[in-house]
């Protein structure tokens, strides 16, 4: 049962109030620096239910994710040659597709991004998404060749995302809920 001196309250510049956890189960509630702690408390007492669901959950996935075997650096050398072939391919179809060019593409064994896109067109993918589902591997590489209509997060990049792919969601999420379980086999 968690308690909200258990919580780290964040005060910031912000207009909205949100609870996040963090993948070690801690607690952050984030609100603007005109909240009370009052008003802080009664939003902690109304998302509580919600908040003890969701921190199971975390411990649940903390535990699976102790349980699976470290990947060695064969199965990453594996995961990133694996790779090689197949993700130039997907970024070939989806930019003709979006009708953008791009520069090189490097598969890296990162710890925290599936990929990432470079102001020059340079793709960056994470070898580990050969473990995901395909369509989540091609949602990485959609959203990572829609930065190069927009370099940033905006309600236009979003768009052009859902173009390509409108149940864009449901791989954001699937990444959400099993990435850090993924990124944490990472030896070293």
């Amino acid at each position: 049962m968690i308690d909200f001196n258990d919580i780290k309250v964040i005060r910031s510049k912000r207009k909205t109030i949100s609870l996040q956890i963090k993948p070690d189960g801690c607690v952050e509630l984030r609100c603007p620096l005109r909240f009370t702690d009052r008003q802080a408390l009664d939003f902690f007492e109304r998302k509580k239910n919600w908040l003890e669901k969701h921190l199971t959950k975390v411990q649940i996935q903390r535990e699976q994710i102790a349980a699976l075997p470290p990947l060695t650096n064969d199965d990453i050398k594996e995961l990133a040659e694996k790779a090689l072939c197949i993700i130039p391919p997907k970024v070939k179809k989806y930019a003709e597709i979006l009708g953008v060019t791009y520069g090189r593409i490097t598969i890296r064994n990162q710890k925290s991004r599936w990929g990432s896109c470079s102001s020059r067109g340079n793709l960056n993918f994470n070898c580990l998404l050969m473990l995901a589902p395909e369509e989540t591997a091609d949602y990485v590489v959609i959203h990572e060749l829609c930065h190069r209509k927009e370099m940033n997060h905006s309600k236009r990049f979003w768009a052009e995302v859902e173009k390509v792919m409108p149940n864009y969601k449901v791989h954001e999420k699937w990444l959400k809920e099993n990435g850090e379980m993924l990124m944490r086999r990472m030896i070293g």
